[in-house]
């Protein structure tokens, strides 16, 4: 079948282990299900795959991508969980020591076909392009449980987004606002701050920049470049949700006494379970928000789409089609 796969590492040059090409058709294991994909959505996690993050030497070569939409063995349009948990764990996915992602040690949705287990297809309203659900499973689903599980935020409350552009932003910006809850965001680029206002923000300002307001919760995902902006912007009792650092895990002051005295809470974030995945789901059917969608590009392309990426000059998803 035709797959996107990666065949090495390479942290200066991730691109020069991708391969578009064939591969071993799947064999679904008891219990499993073959999806067969009709858009699948790039995201950061397939090309830190190439640099050798999260994906090691022994499971190459690995057909990249987490994030699928396509029919099930009976037809039925579903969207694919990419969190795989060990069977005998109950409960929270997220929560499982052992998870994995697809593509990390099972083969990934860059294909015409996935295997996963019968557990992980959530449902796909008609409502739903193949090419919208496809953006839900990592980014989308990422936002969900920040604003909505981790950060418990409800109608009325203010909430910032850092970093404004990639896809978990962007899903940040306009789940926040279809759920009523004030958006301020930030960006160093100008035009990017002019996107957030038109898809939801209330307020925007160039990064680092001191907010007219306190909010209630800051959902960062960028770590080091924003960390003290992000407590600094919180009201006393408020609270930091946290996915990601990619500027960088370590800032260069943690504002531990600021945290301490306005008894601030920092809260981690990992993608989301397949319930979320479901409610995330019916969320988009009830409100008719949409995933915002920067390209769509044949899987073929896959090259110059993982290209764009990398160039980081991107507003919202990349989306591949089969």
């Amino acid at each position: 079948m035709f797959a996107v796969y990666a065949t090495g590492f390479s942290t200066d040059d991730p691109l020069s282990g991708l391969v578009v090409g064939e591969r071993p058709d799947p064999v679904a294991p008891d219990g499993w299900t073959t999806v067969s994909v009709k858009a699948a959505a790039l995201n950061h996690h397939d090309l830190w795959s190439l640099r050798g993050v999260g994906l090691k030497a022994e499971h190459l070569p690995m057909i990249l991508g987490c994030d699928a939409a396509g029919l099930d063995e009976d037809g039925n349009e579903v969207v694919v969980h990419a969190v795989l948990c060990d069977p005998s764990w109950t409960g929270d996915e997220t929560l499982d020591p052992r998870r994995t992602l697809l593509s990390e040690r099972h083969q990934g949705t860059f294909a015409d076909r996935v295997v996963v287990p019968r557990r992980n297809v959530v449902p796909k309203p008609a409502s739903l392009s193949f090419e919208e659900a496809a953006c839900l499973p990592a980014a989308w689903l990422t936002a969900y449980r920040m604003l909505f599980t981790q950060g418990a935020l409800k109608p009325g409350d203010s909430v910032l987004v850092q970093g404004v552009g990639g896809g978990v932003a962007t899903a940040l910006i306009m789940l926040a606002r279809a759920a009523g809850l004030r958006v301020l965001a930030t960006s160093r680029d100008g035009r990017k701050r002019e996107r957030a206002l038109e898809i939801g923000a209330h307020e925007v300002v160039e990064s680092g920049t001191r907010l007219p307001v306190k909010v209630d919760a800051v959902m960062e995902t960028v770590g080091r470049a924003t960390w003290s902006h992000s407590v600094r912007s919180l009201r006393p009792g408020g609270k930091i949700v946290i996915s990601g650092t990619t500027s960088g895990p370590q800032p260069d002051d943690a504002e531990l006494t600021r945290i301490f005295y306005r008894q601030l809470q920092v809260i981690g974030s990992t993608m989301g379970t397949r319930d979320e995945l479901a409610s995330l789901v019916s969320f988009l059917d009830a409100t008719g928000v949409r995933p915002l969608i920067d390209r769509v590009v044949p899987m073929v392309e896959a090259r110059d789409a993982f290209a764009t990426m990398a160039e980081g000059d991107v507003f919202g998803k990349v989306v591949m089609t089969r």
